[in-house]
């Protein structure tokens, strides 16, 4: 096997345990969770929020520890962290110990990503590095789409289901022992800086984007199932069927280092924006039908994840002798503009309406294409081999 066949591979895997099933699974198994644990709708919020802070700190943590630990030791550790906070799910006996737990399990998330970057820039050949790192970014959408049709059929049955995807983290877990190199990039490159990261204008380019991308995407991610149960009257089974339809097509954005190799990262960035708006139109606006509702969740999906897969490369290109600390530059700005844009949505649509606020973000992820990657060359393409990127 092929080093980019086995770190992809195995961070494919780690990524969809950890985002699919550590993080946003919880959403999915909330209802049968509250009516178990008389779990209150504002405690669900902050439980959801601290999740989210915990992913916020986490990847923080995880791109400096990976640099001096190295890839294997920081994706070992968000096996293990979401092994033990799913367990601690199954086994909650209240509401304050579940939300111990989920935050524990949501810590994964900032966990797992930066040491992948890390693993394949020492790991991997330059011309497929792009490549093998959107293909890891990729597995949320393989995770997503394998817990809708479990909700489905074991909904009911939420503890067992997360002993399951306990064990299936354990498994990724041992994976990343055998599968990951021990150093980091950082460690075996001659010039690596210590610190801080230097802030060029792609680096703050690079912040503008992601902010404002995670911003828009809260229309689906926080209120999806709250437009579609307002607009089409659906229930769970509806929204879980909007959350597999998500997770498939997210899938396709494990193409974002061929087609940002073949087009450049801003043609593929603003194309995949112009998606993402028409996403958010056709499931949240007045004319919308079933068919089209899940026609724009595989759309959102996709865009998405290809949008991630673009920020991945656009922050691993820009520092490349540090490419867990560029993932995470980016990956933190979606969750910072995630963090401030759901709490706007929901004012927005409180004291407007739905259409209104959804024109609004729509608005949003058109303007994100204002930001750019700026290339050394005129062809607007970013280099796949990051020891020939200069970024300006």
């Amino acid at each position: 096997m092929t080093p980019a066949l086995r770190i992809g591979a195995t961070g494919f895997g780690l990524i969809a345990v950890c985002y699919g099933f550590a993080r946003f699974a919880f959403g999915l198994f909330l209802p049968p969770m509250r009516e178990d644990l008389a779990l209150s709708a504002s405690l669900a919020g902050i439980i959801s929020g601290g999740a989210f802070f915990a992913y916020c700190v986490a990847i923080i943590i995880s791109a400096r520890v990976s640099e001096r630990l190295g890839a294997r030791a920081v994706a070992m550790a968000a096996g293990l962290v979401a092994a033990a906070g799913m367990i601690g799910i199954a086994a909650a006996p209240s509401p304050v110990w579940l939300a111990v737990f989920v935050v524990l399990a949501g810590a994964s998330t900032g966990l797992a990503s930066p040491p992948m970057a890390d693993a394949v820039a020492q790991g991997v050949a330059p011309k497929r590095r792009d490549g093998t790192n959107t293909w890891i970014n990729a597995g949320t959408s393989a995770g997503v789409a394998l817990s809708g049709p479990i909700a489905l059929a074991l909904g009911g049955q939420w503890r067992l289901v997360f002993i399951l995807f306990a064990g299936v983290a354990l498994v990724l877990a041992v994976a990343a022992f055998f599968a990951l190199p021990k150093a980091s990039a950082a460690q075996h490159s001659k010039n690596s800086p210590a610190g801080l990261p230097t802030w060029s204008p792609n680096l703050l380019r690079l912040i503008g984007a992601a902010f404002l991308m995670g911003a828009a995407s809260t229309t689906i991610w926080s209120f999806g199932g709250e437009i579609t149960s307002t607009q089409l009257d659906w229930t769970t089974t509806g929204i879980g069927l909007l959350w597999i339809a998500i997770g498939v097509a997210g899938i396709t954005g494990a193409a974002a280092g061929a087609l940002v190799a073949r087009f450049g990262i801003n043609t593929v960035h603003r194309v995949f924006l112009g998606v993402l708006a028409t996403s958010l139109g056709l499931v949240g606006l007045a004319f919308t039908t079933p068919l089209l509702t899940l026609i724009g969740g595989a759309l959102f999906g996709a865009a998405y994840v290809m949008l991630t897969g673009v920020y991945l490369v656009w922050g691993t290109t820009t520092l490349s002798e540090r490419p867990a600390t560029g993932l995470m530059v980016g990956f933190l700005a979606i969750a910072i503009g995630q963090t401030l844009g759901a709490p706007i949505f929901g004012y927005l649509l409180g004291h407007v309406g739905l259409a209104p606020t959804v024109w609004a973000f729509i608005g949003v992820a058109l303007a994100t294409g204002v930001f750019g990657y700026d290339t050394p060359h005129a062809s607007g393409r970013a280099s796949l081999n990051p020891a020939e990127c200069h970024p300006g």
